[in-house]
């Protein structure tokens, strides 16, 4: 599964998205196209806040954390901040979410970058934890409503 997959199904979904980061979310889009140095780039999914007034990029990643991650994703919250952001909005934050991380190497990658960037692993668990069980949809459920592929669910 690639980044644009979990991106699609994440669209499809985006209300249910939109309720999982919080209260004050506003979609603004995914593949957000920027020209910087007449050169194209693509935030993988922009938010905008509105009980933060500041945007919000997330950057998807299949794979475990790399340190140039947080290269890529410094560069695009700099240029939300320079070509997006109004004068009255907070500073931009940026979230990686990726299939693992090593705590250390992500707080190497982060430690002199000034801006408020974080890096979150995210998880398909096999079975929702008892406390839960009953209120949250399964691992099958959330996976049928996705169609994440076979292998995937696999795992």
């Amino acid at each position: 599964m690639v980044e644009r997959d979990v991106e699609t199904e994440l669209v499809k979904h985006i209300a249910n998205f939109l309720l999982e980061l919080g209260s004050g979310f506003s979609f603004v889009g995914r593949q957000y196209h920027l020209e910087i140095g007449n050169e194209d780039f693509y935030i993988d999914m922009l938010f905008y806040n509105f009980k933060l007034n500041c945007f919000v990029v997330i950057e998807l990643k299949m794979e475990e954390f790399k340190p140039e991650f947080a290269g890529k994703l410094n560069f695009y919250v700099s240029a939300v901040d320079d070509l997006l952001k109004r004068p009255t909005d907070n500073p931009t934050i940026g979230i990686l979410l990726c299939k693992n991380k090593k705590k250390v190497i992500a707080e190497y990658a982060l430690r002199d970058i000034n801006k408020p960037i974080s890096v979150n692993e995210f998880k398909l668990l096999d079975k929702l934890p008892e406390e839960y069980a009953n209120i949250l949809p399964t691992a099958e459920d959330f996976a049928s409503r996705i169609k994440l592929p076979e292998e995937l669910e696999e795992d």
